[in-house]
């Protein structure tokens, strides 16, 4: 984070004996911040939040510049935490699973087969479940979350060698998962081989066969070009999956009031424009997928449920994330036994 007062900047230049004028005319933003990101700058998230950028320097009159830095070129997901954390990056786009590290309940958007849908997604996460959430990033005092959760689609199931068609298929599987206890607790009550790896190392570890499969959104399957090293692609619908925007709390509270008050203006309907986004992404992916070489195939989401419950998965998370958390879920989505 880099902040330059206009006051100081011209008071330094005179007593170098600088003209301010032309200074001024080429003067930096008064704030830049550091926006790190894990994905593409081709995925829809990367697009809305240049634009949310320059509407928002125009809007401050050029006081305030959002760079962009996306495909973790500031660090895996898991660096970039401990940077938001410590200051040295400004925002972050995180998947609540991977912030459970940080604030457990994070990863409740993440419970298996938990939503049927999006409009019961963002019932819940736009809801007392979010706020909730929210409110739990907050007590971590180093960070706190905006308010639109961004969306990074329903996850999908992809192999390299058979395709996943029941809760059987999924025994002994080595697949890999983002660095988060839930994913591994999931995968693990399927009897399968997760192995916790970051995202900037996914492709190579699909190419190299240290894993023979993943699961992501279908916009990341294709921005990531995992269709590559992917052969089948099983449309699971495991898990919903978001991006919560974080800041670091003191680099934001040094901005003024009516900064933060544009910026998160323009984040927060960024976000639902990438929502909307991805939903119409989503849509012709299999297509465009399909015509790069991926087999798709639908399975039937009931046998999964109850092989979570029967494994114990939903009575392991409920008494990890509390009654309260817990009861928050089950008022959007329904019981998870």
């Amino acid at each position: 984070m880099t902040s330059v007062s206009r006051r100081g900047f011209t008071a330094g230049a005179a007593a170098l004996g600088v003209s301010t004028f032309f200074i001024g005319r080429a003067r930096a933003a008064e704030f830049t911040y550091k926006f790190a990101n894990n994905l593409p700058v081709t995925h829809p998230l990367n697009k809305r939040l240049n634009e949310a950028a320059a509407k928002i320097k125009e809007e401050t009159g050029g006081k305030f510049e959002l760079q962009i830095f996306p495909s973790s070129q500031l660090g895996s997901d898991t660096d970039t935490l401990g940077q938001i954390r410590s200051g040295a990056v400004d925002f972050f786009s995180l998947s609540g699973l991977i912030l459970s590290t940080l604030v457990p309940a994070a990863a409740i958007n993440g419970v298996g087969f938990a939503f049927k849908d999006y409009d019961s997604v963002w019932k819940t996460m736009d809801g007392k479940l979010g706020e909730y959430i929210r409110g739990e990033i907050a007590k971590t005092r180093s960070i706190f979350a905006f308010e639109k959760c961004w969306d990074n689609g329903f996850r999908q199931t992809t192999t390299s060698t058979k395709p996943i068609t029941s809760p059987a298929d999924l025994a002994n599987l080595k697949i890999r998962v983002p660095p988060a206890p839930l994913w591994t607790s999931m995968f693990k009550a399927f009897g399968s081989a997760p192995a916790t790896i970051n995202f900037n190392e996914v492709y190579s570890a699909l190419q190299s066969k240290v894993v023979d499969a993943q699961e992501n959104p279908l916009a990341v399957i294709d921005t990531a070009k995992l269709y590559e090293v992917q052969s089948n692609c099983s449309l699971t619908n495991h898990m919903w999956d978001g991006f919560w925007i974080l800041a670091n709390k003191a680099n934001w509270d040094m901005l003024p009031k009516d900064i933060q008050e544009t910026v998160a203006k323009h984040i927060n309907a960024a976000g639902v424009a990438e929502r909307a986004d991805v939903a119409e992404l989503t849509k012709g992916l299999q297509q465009s997928l399909a015509e790069k070489g991926m087999k798709f195939n639908a399975i039937d989401p009931a046998p999964f449920r109850d092989k979570l419950k029967s494994a114990g998965f939903y009575a392991e998370w409920k008494g990890k994330f509390g009654d309260a958390a817990w009861s928050l879920l089950e008022s959007s989505v329904g019981s998870l036994g």
